[in-house]
């Protein structure tokens, strides 16, 4: 069982991180991990299993059976995210992408969580959740189609039960909501995993469906990647409560963990997932995290965020975390590792082949989706701009 800041449902009263007394009785022990800028003081910790050297806090109350097979399937998803991401950074850099929304520094978040799912699981993400969507099976070619303006969305939603990317702010946490009211009324055995980031809980869209879950009792995760900016809006600007303690007065059972530490992520979202889908209330995790680069390429972070900052969070690496304790364990021998890299490689390369695959747009097919069914008007209004462009041919 994790020990983690919950809404007691008995008596209504918000426990918290700390020494405190949990509903159970129990001593509920604070994960000391390391303090966050921009944060009030006096906020509790998150929980964390791995600390930032790579050794486990043998104190920590988190549970989870940590072997070689999961540790390296953790590294391996990690690191193939983040050279995707990389890829993917450098191709806007060079024109081929009109816009990248980086998630680097934040994989342990997105991996532990999505690893800890099943593959029936829905999935709501917001717009940077590109180890996600690796992970449930994404091609580097739907991952950046919509990125270099062929498409709306580059995959089909039903095909990885992974929705398109929402660059709505928070409007995917309504979306996951009224999905997940479906779920429950077929009585189906998923549970939806939504996640948003900590600008979008400065969003109504996002208290109205933390709301709305509660009060349908549906069976639904939000997960939260804390990475302390809304862009240029640090986190203390935002809110006066830890977003967990918010999502706990909504009735939610709020989970508080260490985004960087892939294993403690794994094994919160897996016992949420468990708890949601055998009846208990909506979850909430929030996981601790940083982003390493700016909001999207079109940002300068070195405008708002001080260089000493970004080089404290550097040394809480998650993949660097990971692998000083399989390497510790003699669970990451070098043939692996080689290996590993070869990989890598192959799909850095598969990237820039898939980015110059994509077919462009066609101009026609804003006539085809303006409406759900093509009208007479529209219908006319489209051949005619086929005749005209095929005029110059």
């Amino acid at each position: 069982m994790l020990q983690a800041t919950r809404r007691d449902g008995t008596s209504g009263h918000q426990q918290s991180l700390g020494d405190h007394r949990h509903k159970d009785g129990a001593l509920v022990e604070t994960a000391t991990v390391f303090s966050r800028s921009g944060t009030r003081t006096g906020w509790p910790e998150p929980l964390r299993l791995l600390r930032p050297d790579g050794t486990i806090d043998p104190g920590s109350p988190v549970r989870l059976e940590v072997t070689g097979e999961l540790c390296r399937q953790l590294y391996r998803d990690m690191l193939l995210a983040r050279r995707l991401d990389q890829e993917a950074y450098n191709l806007q850099r060079q024109g081929e992408l009109g816009l990248w929304l980086s998630c680097q520094g934040q994989e342990a978040a997105q991996v532990g969580s999505i690893r800890a799912t099943r593959e029936t699981d829905w999935v709501f993400p917001s717009y940077r959740e590109h180890a996600v969507g690796l992970v449930r099976g994404l091609s580097p070619g739907e991952l950046l189609s919509q990125w270099r303006g062929c498409s709306h969305s580059g995959w089909d939603p039903t095909k990885y039960n992974l929705h398109m990317y929402s660059l709505v702010l928070g409007t995917q946490a309504l979306h996951a909501t009224g999905y997940a009211m479906g779920v429950r009324a077929e009585r189906a055995d998923e549970v939806v995993l939504a996640y948003l980031g900590d600008g979008a809980t400065s969003q109504g869209d996002v208290s109205e469906a933390l709301n709305w879950a509660v009060i349908a009792n549906v069976p639904i995760i939000f997960f939260c990647q804390n990475n302390q900016w809304a862009i240029s809006t640090p986190v203390s600007a935002q809110t006066g409560t830890p977003l967990h303690q918010r999502a706990a007065g909504f009735g939610l059972d709020a989970t508080y963990v260490d985004g960087n530490d892939v294993l403690a992520v794994y094994a919160v979202t897996r016992d949420q997932a468990d708890r949601v889908r055998s009846g208990g209330v909506p979850g909430f995790v929030e996981a601790l995290t940083y982003r390493m680069a700016g909001h999207s390429t079109s940002d300068d972070p070195r405008r708002y965020r001080d260089a000493a900052e970004v080089e404290a969070w550097q040394l809480r690496d998650p993949l660097t975390r990971l692998l000083a304790y399989m390497e510790a364990q003699d669970w990451a021998d070098p043939r692996w590792g080689d290996q590993l890299r070869d990989e890598a490689d192959q799909l850095a390369a598969d990237t820039r082949a898939a980015c110059f695959a994509l077919p462009p747009p066609l101009l026609e097919d804003t006539f085809r989706n303006t409406l759900v069914t093509e009208t007479g008007p529209l219908r006319a209004e489209r051949e005619r701009f086929t005749a005209y462009r095929e005029s110059f041919l």
